[in-house]
């Protein structure tokens, strides 16, 4: 409670805009203060590579303009504040993967209380400090807690196993409770080296760890993994970083093992297998004979999907974009296709 006569600096929509935008520009900027957050964020976690955290900066810098923020929340009477808070559970997967739940409760004036990941509560924690410099009315906005309290609403981002205890815990409030989901790629067996090279993106960037990483591929009956191979071998890089090359030998040698039939290009494995969430440095493959029967198995297979990645737009309601695209997420690329300024809306 404030103290008689301390005036509130109240946040408009435009000032909330402004101060992402200015957000933008620091991450852009590239500072040696940012240099120095990268570094230690590396430190702390082995996946989170210079490489790596530089997309995931990039990609969010690449949302943050006054014309972008202005147009995603138009559509929204989100101009003044309401006293309610939203309690956002992080993940940690990727690199500043829970921001977006913070731009869109902030934008939609809500307080925020974070539980931040711990693989990945340096980079959040110097991005809230670093909008609270921006904007310092922010302060009184955001908070950032150890365990989750005394909050209206929330959105908490877990595996399938902590999605249970989610419900047990935040049920009874309105929230968005994200469980695993995968991505897949569709090929034709028409795709240029190009294009394949560009699905190299889709499946190495961030190690495959994120729920847009392309986990499986869906090939036309006699596909030539040949060219496949060919197409990725940019990325053969990869098997350098320790912990990847532990996964790629720990699963080819359960695969040879079991006698699983498998193919080996020296960095990555693949395997034909009906299921969709493949292991690190595995992706599944699964042969298709009719496009129709495909999309009808996409739809049946919708609550496990991120994204479908396909040079052509298909029939589904799982969203589609194009080779190379997949860990570019737009402002309205919502995870698991639930609105998330439409449920803050509903709730205000």
């Amino acid at each position: 409670m404030c103290k008689p006569g301390l005036k509130i600096n109240i946040l408009t929509k435009k000032q909330r805009i402004d101060a992402f935008a200015l957000l933008g520009d620091y991450l852009r900027a590239d500072s040696p203060e940012l240099r120095r957050v990268v570094e230690a964020a590396g430190y702390h976690n082995a996946w989170f590579t210079q490489p790596n955290i530089d997309k995931a900066l990039k990609n969010i810098a690449l949302n943050l303009s006054k014309e972008q923020l202005g147009a995603w929340l138009e559509p929204y009477p989100f101009d003044g504040e309401t006293d309610q808070t939203v309690g956002l559970v992080l993940a940690g997967n990727i690199p500043l993967v829970g921001f977006h739940d913070i731009l869109c409760a902030l934008c939609a004036g809500f307080n925020v209380q974070i539980k931040p990941a711990t693989a990945d509560q340096l980079l959040i924690t110097h991005v809230i400090t670093k909008l609270q410099e921006i904007e310092p009315a922010f302060a009184r906005k955001i908070a950032v807690a150890e365990r989750l309290g005394n909050f209206d609403l929330v959105i908490a981002t877990g595996s399938d196993n902590t999605a249970r205890y989610f419900d047990y815990y935040f049920g009874k409030k309105p929230h968005i409770i994200r469980k695993n989901r995968n991505s897949v790629a569709v090929l034709t067996g028409k795709e240029t080296s190009e294009a394949l090279r560009l699905l190299g993106n889709d499946i190495f960037d961030y190690f495959g760890l994120g729920c847009r990483s392309v986990a499986k591929l869906f090939v036309p009956k006699g596909y030539a993994l040949s060219a496949f191979f060919e197409g990725i071998t940019p990325f053969s890089d990869i098997i350098n970083h320790h912990k990847y090359a532990n996964n790629y030998d720990y699963n080819k040698s359960i695969y040879l093992i079991n006698g699983d039939v498998h193919y080996d290009n020296g960095f990555l494995l693949v395997k034909p297998d009906e299921r969709i969430a493949s292991p690190l440095a595995t992706v599944y493959m699964e042969e298709y004979d009719n496009r129709d029967a495909l999309v009808a198995k996409l739809a049946e297979s919708a609550a496990q999907l991120q994204c479908a990645v396909s040079l052509e737009p298909l029939e589904t309601a799982v969203p589609t974009v194009r080779f190379g695209q997949s860990q570019w997420p737009a402002l309205d690329d919502y995870a698991d296709g639930v609105n998330t300024l439409d449920f803050l809306a509903e709730h205000r």
